[in-house]
């Protein structure tokens, strides 16, 4: 099943990378997915968990969070509550436009140009690093809902299934998987 949620294609807006583990990452021209790394050259590639934090605890776990995706409208309406945000500031390797990442079900395969494969694990958890880089972003990120449960709106993590260069203007096409949706959780 094929899903999108914008008139127009989705599609890359940016692509961002950084060699070493810094919140932000360098906007670049293009990016390699190397399957069952990540992003080439990024500081979060490889098969066992990369993140600094994690990696201290539990260095053997499987690393689900290879790619980094947010969806460029998360920018624009940070912006209306004065932010200032650009793609690569919160670490994210592919900046999204037109697709609603957040609502997708685990699993979800992204693809993303002519042969790279994501497959959505799950929600990235922002850490209070968010409000070094502006403070009052971690609350702007995290808002509750009508219930009170916390909205992660930081974007989404994957693995890469099969690996590509991904350029900005891409176009993104998401399979759901079959059966019910599930929903997605941190990672």
């Amino acid at each position: 099943m094929t899903a999108s949620w914008n008139p127009e294609r989705p599609k890359v807006v940016s692509v961002s990378q950084s060699s070493k583990h810094n919140f932000s990452k360098d906007r670049v021209e293009s990016v390699l997915l190397v399957e069952g790394l990540g992003v080439d050259g990024d500081a979060h590639s490889g098969t066992t968990v990369q993140h600094v934090y994690r990696k201290r605890f539990h260095p053997t776990e499987p690393n689900l969070r290879q790619v980094h995706l947010i969806q460029a409208e998360l920018f624009e309406e940070l912006e209306q509550d004065g932010f200032e945000l650009h793609p690569g500031d919160l670490g994210e390797n592919i900046t999204t436009r037109g697709i609603d990442l957040l609502n997708l079900s685990e699993g979800t395969l992204l693809r993303l140009g002519p042969d790279a494969v994501v497959q959505v694990t799950g929600l990235r958890n922002p850490c209070r690093q968010i409000d070094r880089f502006q403070t009052g972003l971690l609350k702007a990120v995290l808002p509750r809902d009508s219930a009170g449960k916390v909205v992660r709106k930081t974007g989404v993590m994957g693995i890469v299934l099969a690996g590509g260069r991904v350029n900005v203007d891409d176009e993104i096409l998401a399979e759901v998987p079959a059966g019910p949706k599930r929903q997605l959780k941190c990672v």
